[in-house]
């Protein structure tokens, strides 16, 4: 599948070699086998899905995979509608800066707990240093979930990305967590 990316020099800045996975999206059979292998890596019921790419991936397992029951989107400022006390914000380092991003707890609260705990996969298209993801999972498994008066905790039982660019090191950042399971390595 590597044949299929895209690479863009300097974007979005200069030194950044910019991975494009939307060439997945122009080929029916392409994407069909992609999905299939997502599915098979993805093996928690509840798919932590940042934008937008990671949406691209995330929604067709709601029908392709009989395990996974519940996608939580993971969101950008001002993105997503919530009531008081649902949203939970998230700083994150990218390899070109900082950014904020943003869940509603009662997204995880609709998924499927195993006894006390919402196991998540969090499934992302390109992991570079693993900064997004390693924010995402730390703020996830400090966070308590309230359903009918219980309380769950939350664990993230992988990461699943389509891409891995091996050489900026975000496998052994975020294997201190969970396993990583990379389904095209560059």
């Amino acid at each position: 599948m590597k044949e299929i990316l895209k690479y863009y020099k300097d974007f979005p800045k200069e030194g950044i070699v910019f991975v494009d996975i939307i060439p997945f999206l122009q080929n029916k059979a392409v994407f069909k086998e992609l999905t299939a292998k997502v599915a098979e890596a993805c093996t928690a019921p509840n798919i932590i899905a940042p934008e937008a790419r990671g949406f691209l991936f995330a929604a067709p397992l709601l029908t392709e995979a009989e395990h996974i029951e519940n996608i939580i989107p993971v969101r950008k400022s001002g993105k997503l509608p919530f009531a008081e006390g649902d949203i939970h914000e998230v700083l994150i380092q990218k390899e070109y800066g900082f950014d904020k991003l943003y869940y509603r707890l009662s997204d995880i609260a609709a998924g499927k707990a195993s006894g006390n705990t919402f196991e998540v996969t969090i499934l992302d298209d390109v992991l570079a240093t693993g900064g997004t993801a390693e924010g995402l999972a730390q703020s996830l498994e400090a966070q308590k979930i309230l359903v009918d008066g219980k309380e769950y905790s939350v664990k993230v039982k992988e990461f699943v990305f389509i891409v891995e660019i091996a050489e900026l090191g975000g496998k052994a950042r975020l294997e201190k967590i969970a396993p990583v399971r990379s389904i095209t390595v560059i």
